[in-house]
């Protein structure tokens, strides 16, 4: 098999991981908290079990990072991760008692620190000017995950029959389905999933045949000629050998003379880590607020809500098409502040119309759908171009490591944006009013760093001669 064909399976099987943690997310979220309430559990446990998920992937998306960057594999990464989803998830299914509940997802959201791995993989096999595309692609998966979800949960709701010891009902199949789902998985990542090396060291070893390869021939047309012309042939392998000489066991090690500090303190890192966390925070703060907005002021059902959803899910996918198509004209940094300068909109717009609204139904109606589609539109600029340009600023040997911090400042936006907004849906002027307060302050980050939100250019070493001059 080419390299080619095994990149595009790596890339495929990556895609439907991506796909299937969208889908976990959409058939488990709208039956979990009915289930914790037959499992007798207080009202605070909706937060903790929609958090827990969140909170050990925060912790295991470094370590799995690190150990990437460490073997410079991802196969063996994905398929133990792989485990944590099939147990967290039938956990889930068992459901004995709201503390196994709060668990299992707690063991499933250790699965998910795999995501630093996969995008250290994504970062060392794409070509900086390509990665965009990748991305966006990838993020997509799981939008349209999302949005194909909620239609499986058609059938699970039917289910009403016994398993051994187990009940399997609307609440606990979606466990067993998901646990269902990531064993399939494991058998397409054994099959498919192939750990192809970086584009660098490809690159490195084509020039190499290449040049040795120009030597033979070369040597064999000049045998008969005099010595000299032979030893500058035979010095030129020597030459091109020391600079492609296979690194020391040091330099094997991603993290040798490696400062955290200095890696992810850097002003551009810094922007791009704020970026990624009042992006994710913002968002799981109005995923908070619309449910009850709707439910007071337009009287939607779980139907009503759930054509919504789908509705949003078909948008974001679009504005990820639409992003996939502007990396290839726009720089990364122009596109990040387009989506910057669209949330802001989005934001004065929910101020002015959704926290006092005023009118009729329709109109109403109306300010709340364009409220929703400026926010969503925005979302898809934001996260590609942030994901890569991190990829791009950060040291590729490390990326691993690098991506697992940026997910874990994620995953601290995702727990601390929803209990911002549970506590404020009452006063929308303060939620939605601190919400542009940190657009304005990333805003204000962009602009200032502006110069510095690029690729670092390649620094080209010239060689040096040995016959002084």
């Amino acid at each position: 098999m080419d390299y080619r064909r095994k990149r595009h399976l790596s890339f495929l099987t990556i895609g439907l991981l991506f796909f299937l943690s969208g889908v976990e997310y959409a058939v488990i979220l709208p039956t979990i908290w009915k289930y914790l309430q037959i499992l007798e559990a207080p009202a605070y446990f909706l937060g903790l079990g929609l958090s827990a998920f969140s909170f050990s992937g925060l912790l295991s998306g470094p370590l799995f990072g690190c150990w990437s960057d460490r073997t410079r594999t991802t196969k063996t990464i994905i398929l133990f991760s792989n485990i944590f989803e099939i147990v967290g998830n039938f956990m889930y299914f068992m459901g004995y008692s709201k503390w196994l509940l709060l668990a299992s997802r707690l063991v499933a959201g250790i699965g998910a620190g795999a995501g630093s791995s996969i995008f250290g993989f994504l970062t060392r096999t794409t070509l900086p000017d390509e990665r965009a595309q990748i991305f966006a692609a990838v993020m997509a998966c799981r939008q349209a995950g999302l949005l194909i979800g909620p239609a499986f949960n058609i059938f699970l709701r039917l289910c009403d029959f016994r398993i051994g010891p187990f009940i399997m009902n609307k609440y606990t199949s979606p466990g067993l389905f998901m646990c269902g789902m990531w064993l399939l998985l494991q058998c397409v990542v054994a099959l498919l999933y192939q750990d192809i090396p970086p584009l660098d060291s490809i690159t490195e070893h084509m020039a190499l045949d290449q040049i040795r390869g120009q030597d033979e021939e070369l040597l064999i047309e000049q045998e008969d000629e005099s010595i000299d012309t032979n030893d500058s042939t035979e010095t030129r392998f020597p030459d091109y050998a020391e600079t492609t000489r296979l690194p020391s066991p040091e330099q094997n090690n991603p993290f040798q003379n490696f400062s955290a500090s200095q890696e992810l303190l850097r002003e551009e890192v810094v922007v791009l880590l704020t970026a990624q966390f009042i992006t994710l925070f913002n968002q799981t703060a109005l995923e908070t607020m619309v449910t009850p907005l709707t439910q007071k002021y337009f009287g939607f059902s779980e139907l009503g809500n759930s054509v919504m959803y789908s509705l949003c899910g078909v948008e974001v996918i679009g504005g990820f098409v639409l992003v996939r198509w502007l990396s290839r004209v726009l720089e990364d940094r122009a596109v990040l502040a387009m989506g910057l300068l669209i949330c802001c909109g989005a934001c004065v717009w929910c101020i002015i119309f959704l926290a006092n609204p005023l009118g009729g139904f329709a109109v109403e109606l109306t300010e709340f759908i364009m409220g929703v589609f400026l926010q969503l539109l925005g979302l898809p600029f934001v996260a590609v171009s942030q994901v890569s340009l991190f990829s791009k600023v950060t040291a590729e040997k490390t990326q691993g490591f690098s991506q697992g911090v940026r997910r874990s400042v994620g995953g601290l936006a995702t727990i601390l944006g929803p209990l911002w907004a549970g506590g404020l849906t009452g006063n929308l002027y303060m939620m939605l009013g601190m919400m542009l307060l940190l657009l304005i302050l990333i805003m204000i980050m962009t602009v200032l760093s502006y110069k510095k939100l690029v690729e670092p250019p390649v620094v080209q070493h010239a060689e040096s001669s040995e016959s002084g001059g």
